[in-house]
């Protein structure tokens, strides 16, 4: 639980240093009871028969420093009871206001070890108290009664202030885990554009480029380049439905689909498996060599997704920079899963861009590596590790 000291108008809380300030409405009720506490203290004092001035002084000591309760309970607490320990043994008031506030000042603002110090010391001041000046038992009971009224209502307003405090704090929290779930579904989100746009609509173009040197030579070749055009438009047009139909998809309440968390969002975007990769090596237009070493086993969905993209991004800079079509995929089963895409070209281009940087991010969420290597002679490979559970 959240304890809250007290400074002044200001509640500290000692764990973090975070301040709440005390409202108009609280100062308010603080000096309307400081007032009051004067007003019941000292006005018998004067009405009907004014008391000796001694006396009076004793009443406004007893009552007066109530106002500065808040910046030093403990202080006011042993004046006030002081006070009115010497002005009873003359004069007895109704009740000892003043002491009965300090003392809920106490329990309500005090750190946990003033609290439990002053528990002796409250009981020992209202004993001598009632005891010097030789009260009867049904007193005793009454001024008692109300000493441990205050400190329990203290104790309950803390409690209560301190949980108000957590809860706020609480929903502090929790909206700073959506603001950063929020921020990471949208590079999520950038990251998958990049990979349809790129890989997809690089691919087209060259298909396109290719496509009229084939009509002319090779008229039935031509009709499979145009067939693959339009499979790679059809699955890029499917995947950016998914996307820009999570972005409109509103959450719970009208806000928007990663206001919990990106729960909803990640369901709706589409998510490629392991299973899918032979259809994207078929489709990228590269002579692919494909190895599998050791045992295919499952992973999870985020590994799965993670590795279709590297590879969809490897091809699509293999199409870019390499200026070859020969590349090898290899996919080794250990204790963790290794992939590896490997080309003979001329290596990566000048500005490796957002593609190699979003593929280590994939890697990485997935609490994975990311390698990429150029060989001496020419050649690029991308090589990304996942730990298997």
């Amino acid at each position: 639980m959240i304890t809250l000291e007290s400074d002044g108008n200001r509640l500290i809380n000692p764990d973090n240093g975070r301040m709440f300030a005390a409202g108009p409405v609280s100062r308010a009720v603080d000096r309307a009871l400081a007032v009051g506490v004067v007003l019941a203290t000292v006005g018998p004092l004067l009405l009907p028969d004014p008391k000796p001035w001694w006396i009076i002084g004793l009443g406004l000591l007893a009552s007066v420093p109530v106002w500065w309760r808040r910046r030093a309970p403990m202080v006011v607490a042993v004046v006030v009871g002081a006070a009115m320990s010497v002005m009873v043994t003359w004069e007895k008031p109704f009740l000892p206001f003043g002491p009965l506030l300090a003392v809920y000042t106490i329990a309500d603002l005090s750190p946990t070890w003033k609290r439990l110090a002053a528990i002796p010391m409250i009981v020992a001041a209202v004993g001598f108290s009632l005891a010097l000046p030789g009260e009867n038992d049904e007193t005793f009971r009454l001024v008692g009664t109300a000493f441990v009224a205050a400190y329990a209502l203290g104790t309950s307003v803390r409690a209560s202030r301190s949980r108000t405090a957590e809860l706020a704090e609480r929903a502090r929290r929790r909206e700073q885990e959506h603001i950063a779930a929020a921020a990471e579904e949208r590079t999520r989100i950038a990251r998958d554009m990049h990979d349809i746009i790129t890989h997809s609509v690089g691919l087209m173009v060259v298909q396109a480029e290719a496509g009229p040197v084939v009509v002319r030579s090779d008229p039935d070749k031509a009709e499979a380049v145009f067939d693959a055009i339009a499979d790679t438009g059809r699955g890029a047009l499917a995947e950016l439905r998914g996307v820009l139909a999570a972005l409109r998809t509103q959450g719970e309440g009208g806000g928007p689909a990663w206001g919990h968390a990106g729960e909803r969002l990640g369901e709706l975007l589409f998510q490629p498996r392991l299973a899918n990769l032979p259809a994207l090596l078929e489709r990228s237009g590269l002579d692919v060599v494909s190895t599998t070493v050791g045992t295919p086993r499952p992973v999870a969905a985020s590994v799965a997704a993670a590795v279709y993209r590297i590879v969809q991004e490897a091809l699509t800079n293999v199409h870019k920079h390499a200026g070859t079509r020969a590349v090898r995929l290899t996919l080794t089963w250990w204790e963790s899963l290794t992939v590896e895409i490997a080309d003979d070209g001329r290596g990566p281009g000048e500005d490796g861009g957002y593609g190699l940087a979003g593929m280590r991010e994939r890697a990485a969420a997935c609490g994975g590596t990311l390698r990429t290597e150029a060989g001496r002679n020419g050649g690029f490979s991308v090589k990304a590790e996942f730990p298997l559970e």
